[in-house]
């Protein structure tokens, strides 16, 4: 058992360690003097300091990055309703191509893309995949222009539930499924 602060040590030679409170100090070492037990309180504190800064950071990068992947694009309802908000920052548009508004020419496509309640018009620049037609469901990246969507991509989306509940849908004009 340790015996309390004394300047020699239990064999009587000065000069020896001292006990504190059960925590050995060298004679003259900060801390041993009879105030109490050596703390690293500053290097406790840095340590939390910097596990809090490291955590924080890994949370918002985390955040951020789950935050753009999870919204994979926005409804046409969606869409229409944040138009606003969105401005001209290019998104991804999913809706169901309206029958009898698809027109081809030599630069792409319009049509018209439908959600439960409104509708968009949809300009896009390039060809749209083989399994474009009316009544499938698609999604378009692009950004507004106005009123109208302006797209460079046409992807068609559709599950393999989709492809069960709507076969003839997914057929590509050359008799084709996926």
């Amino acid at each position: 058992m340790s015996e309390p602060f004394t300047a020699a040590s239990p064999s009587g030679v000065a000069g020896a360690t001292a006990v504190v409170a059960g925590v050995e100090a060298a004679p003259g070492a900060p801390g041993a003097a009879p105030g109490g037990p050596v703390r690293p309180r500053r290097r406790n504190t840095r340590l939390w300091v910097v596990g809090t800064v490291l955590v924080a950071a890994f949370a918002f990068l985390l955040v951020k990055g789950l935050g753009s992947s999870l919204n994979y694009f926005e409804t046409v309802d969606q869409a229409v309703a944040h138009k606003t908000a969105l401005g001209a920052r290019t998104f991804r548009l999913e809706g169901v191509v309206v029958p009898g508004t698809v027109h081809r020419d030599s630069g792409g496509v319009r049509f018209v893309a439908a959600g439960t309640r409104h509708r968009v018009a949809v300009v896009n620049h390039g060809n749209p995949p083989q399994l474009f037609q009316p009544n499938i469901p698609v999604v378009v990246v692009g950004h507004f222009s106005g009123s109208t969507f302006v797209s460079d991509q046409v992807i068609v989306d559709h599950s393999a539930q989709y492809v069960q509940q709507h076969p003839d849908r997914v057929r590509a004009p050359n008799g084709t499924t996926r």
